[in-house]
């Protein structure tokens, strides 16, 4: 499966925004085995911001971060203990607006099936690895409403372990799923990419 992804995000073109704000990165980790799993993490409810949801490894750029991989590798480390040289790091995703609107650049990596991993108390509640085979199957979907930009949305998401994958993380899966494994899940256009030319 990760063969067809690496080739696929070798000819990928990822959205790029033209305008400037603040920025964030996050790594979509995923477990190098025969059905290869995605890390998430649920973030502390005692966080101010998103605190309680499902989300990947990342945040905020830092001035001292060279770009916005070197953000992803060090909220990695910071919140999961993930190394850099842990992660092969094999492309990049479209970029998203989230809700404080930061500009969310994410990256793909590939990482040992049996890699330890180990919350940070102060942020992560829990670390979940979610095979790329549930999310596949189309009975483990649901379409919700999503209030977004002043519009109502029907974004896909999934039930994992009492927890709901939604919002900006279920966006970001379902582009990993739809161009790393032809899933042709149904997906209208963020309204940043209507008003951001593609680069």
């Amino acid at each position: 499966m990760l063969d067809h992804l690496r080739k696929q995000l070798q000819h990928h073109r990822p959205w790029r925004l033209r305008t400037r704000g603040r920025e964030a990165g996050v790594l979509v980790a995923l477990t190098d085995c025969a059905d290869p799993e995605v890390i998430l993490t649920l973030r502390s409810a005692r966080l101010s911001t998103h605190g309680g949801e499902i989300a990947f490894p990342g945040g905020k750029r830092d001035p001292e971060d060279q770009d916005l991989l070197a953000t992803a590798m060090r909220e990695a480390e910071e919140e999961v203990a993930l190394l850099r040289t842990q992660v092969d790091v094999i492309g990049s995703l479209g970029q998203v607006v989230s809700k404080h609107r930061l500009q969310v650049t994410p990256w793909v990596g590939v990482i040992a099936p049996n890699q330890p991993l180990t919350g940070n108390p102060d942020e992560i509640d829990a670390i979940y690895r979610v095979p790329l085979s549930f999310l596949l199957e189309p009975e483990n979907r649901r379409m919700e409403q999503v209030a977004f930009a002043g519009q109502t949305r029907l974004v896909p998401a999934w039930r994992w372990q009492g927890e709901v994958i939604w919002g900006l993380t279920a966006y970001i899966l379902t582009e990993l799923l739809n161009v790393g494994f032809d899933a042709d899940i149904p997906m209208r256009p963020r309204p940043e990419h209507l008003e951001s030319p593609h680069d």
